[in-house]
């Protein structure tokens, strides 16, 4: 579903009314059927002879993925992946909202990321008690995940996009959300692996 709402984005901005599941297959590569399964998941959405309509089926799959309203977001750990998440200009479009920076270094304090003050980790308690929070961050090192996670949890936060590299232990009505830039690498890695076989193969 994230994928197809990125698309559709697009398809809005370039003013496209309405697209057939054939022509989105192509756009996105993957097949016709695949797209008319995936979509009657949810309901369907599409009219034969038609099509989608670009702007009823965006707003939908914004609805599904909960993007109808705005989730304060609070990012611990400000180093450089930190200040490049922070920097990220889709944020808001995507109704996510930066509420808070935290970091461990008071030497940090005060200064601003996109326009967000950093606080102090010790702070952070106080924070959550008085601004609602739908998500925490964790860009730290992975030695304090569990802690950090314990930390927000007990505070009322029930959604962690982990960016730590370990597995946290979370109580079942905490959802997460595991991001490892080196598993996309290590793919990357062996699709070109893949892919040089292939040519190799071909060659001989």
């Amino acid at each position: 579903m994230p994928r197809y709402y990125r698309y559709l984005e697009e398809l809005r901005a370039e003013g496209v009314d309405r697209i057939s599941s054939g022509d989105l297959s192509r756009l996105m590569n993957v097949t016709a059927s695949q797209i008319r399964q995936d979509l009657n998941n949810f309901g369907g959405f599409g009219q034969q002879g038609y099509g989608y309509n670009v702007d009823y089926l965006h707003d939908e799959i914004a609805k599904i993925l909960g993007l109808t309203r705005v989730h304060p977001v609070i990012l611990i750990g400000v180093g450089n992946l930190g200040q490049a998440i922070s920097n990220y200009v889709h944020f808001s479009r995507l109704s996510f909202e930066i509420a808070g920076l935290f970091d461990i270094n008071e030497k940090l304090k005060g200064r601003e990321v996109a326009g967000t003050k950093i606080r102090t980790y010790d702070e952070l308690p106080d924070f959550l008690k008085s601004h609602e929070v739908d998500i925490a961050a964790l860009t730290i090192p992975k030695v304090h995940a569990q802690d950090v996670a314990d930390d927000v949890i007990k505070n009322g936060v029930h959604a962690i996009w982990n960016f730590t590299h370990v597995d946290l232990v979370v109580p079942d009505d905490v959802v997460v959300e595991n991001v490892h830039l080196s598993d996309s690498l290590m793919q990357l890695s062996y699709n070109l692996t893949e892919r040089e076989a292939e040519t190799s193969s071909d060659e001989e």
